[in-house]
């Protein structure tokens, strides 16, 4: 069913107030009548809370996460943004010289509209001391905080980064303090990583062999240390493994760990369940961030079908770094024929050249024209070659143009329910708060 801010829940039917209005998706070979999501609306609408941009690596989420905070701040909204790249050049796009756990407020937004935007990124290890801090005593909190498997555990456990993502995700949220947090997800190798993180980490922590190592500290005394000679017998030689491998005192640590873990346990888990509600609620929007090649968006549809299956708010496709033309009309092949006139010096290879040019450059001066027509349609060598050059350019334009969008057509086949936002390919990498402003006129559909 689809939502009053064109949130498609559950993956079906498109929007009916802008985010996902029936359009066409421009472009060579577009299909017709497919849902175009426009952003505007979905941002402006006070009944979005939480927009969350997830996908693979590499294909631009971290730049449309921070571009579309900054557009819905200079819109009037008071927004957060927090990332998980570590890359220095995000924060210096933003006109700040590092992000941290604490958001920072952006300068050079604007603000006339009563909008603010402030960005950090995520340090995975401080938001897991955070919440030890949040659910133990200052003795307890301490003796989990020094421990040295807890250290390994908070720095690189699997799943780690994307649960602590999702508590700072619910911190934020309480707060209480932006009207908007755009959440940049961590770069997964699985689409399924985001998700599930959560739950591997909540079903570690209540696991059998954490049971088994808590049952000592819960029995107490002489009787305990019996139990865990008996419980730990038929592990001595893993073990006994583990120490040579990673040294005698491992599982003292570890025991030392969950008995100090334990009272907190709960917290952790009543914590992973409330944000995986809020996620799940309809003042949340996911936009699903692709690329147009073939493995970006095989895990796109992934995710599409998996944010259905798990009823999270979809709301819509951000398809990157597309490719366009000003001379759509004037074909690879044609190109091709062109620039091998030109080069061969066959005749007639000019007017192909110039019918290329009139297609590309409607705005040629008359001065040009009459130049070309005074050398009685004969193309200087060092002309013919540039042309030339350019005709094959163009071509292998048209080619790549070709492929992006037989890749984007697969995937709307499949899904024709889902909104799509197309977003030119830059020149260069965005580098200043004007190049993420380009970013999200593109992504609302402004000019390429």
């Amino acid at each position: 069913m689809s939502t009053g801010t064109g949130k498609v829940t559950s993956v079906k039917g498109a929007g009916t107030s802008g985010a996902g209005k029936a359009g066409r998706v421009t472009g060579l070979g577009a299909l017709e009548d497919l849902p175009v999501l426009e952003v505007d609306p979905l941002l402006d609408d006070p009944g979005t809370r939480i927009v969350v941009c997830c996908g693979s690596g590499g294909v631009g989420k971290t730049t449309t996460a921070a571009a579309l905070g900054l557009r819905a701040a200079e819109r009037g909204r008071k927004v957060v943004v927090l990332t998980i790249d570590p890359a220095r050049r995000l924060a210096q796009s933003m006109g700040l010289t590092e992000l941290d756990n604490s958001p920072r407020r952006v300068p050079g937004v604007a603000e006339d509209k009563g909008g603010e935007l402030h960005a950090m990124m995520l340090d995975m290890k401080r938001t897991f001391d955070e919440v030890v801090e949040a659910h133990a005593d200052e003795e307890r909190a301490r003796a989990i905080l020094q421990n040295p498997f807890y250290a390994s555990l908070s720095a690189g456990f699997a799943g780690t980064q994307e649960y602590m993502a999702m508590e700072k995700l619910g911190q934020l949220r309480a707060l209480g303090e932006w009207d908007l947090i755009v959440v940049d997800t961590p770069p997964s190798r699985s689409a399924l990583d985001f998700l599930d993180a959560p739950k591997r980490l909540g079903s570690f922590l209540d696991g059998r062999f954490i049971r088994l190592l808590t049952a000592p500290a819960k029995v107490g005394g002489r009787a305990g240390m019996k139990f865990v000679n008996l419980g730990v017998a038929g592990l001595s030689m893993f073990t006994g493994a583990l120490d040579k491998l990673l040294g005698a005192s491992l599982l003292r640590d570890v025991q030392t760990f969950v008995a100090a873990m334990d009272t907190t346990f709960g917290g952790f888990r009543t914590r992973a369940d409330a944000t995986y509600r809020l996620l799940q609620g309809g003042d949340t929007a996911f936009l699903v961030v692709a690329a147009p090649e073939r493995d970006a968006l095989r895990e796109a549809a992934y995710f599409v079908d998996r944010l259905g299956a798990e009823r999270m708010p979809l709301a819509g496709l951000v398809l990157n770094r597309m490719h366009s033309s000003g001379a759509p009309g004037l074909s690879a092949e044609r190109a091709l024929a062109a620039a091998e006139s030109l080069a061969g010096g066959i005749p007639g290879g000019e007017s192909l050249a110039g019918e290329a040019g009139e297609a590309g450059e409607a705005r040629e001066s008359g001065e040009a024209g009459e130049a070309r027509g005074a050398e009685e349609g004969i193309v200087p060598p060092e002309d013919a070659a540039l042309a030339a050059g350019l005709l094959r350019l163009h071509a292998e334009r048209m080619r790549v143009m070709a492929r992006e969008r037989r890749q984007r057509d697969r995937f709307v086949a499949r899904h024709r329910e889902v909104p799509v936002a197309e977003v030119a390919a830059l020149p260069g990498d965005v580098h200043d708060l004007d190049g993420l402003r380009t970013v999200g006129s593109r992504l609302a559909g402004g000019p390429a």
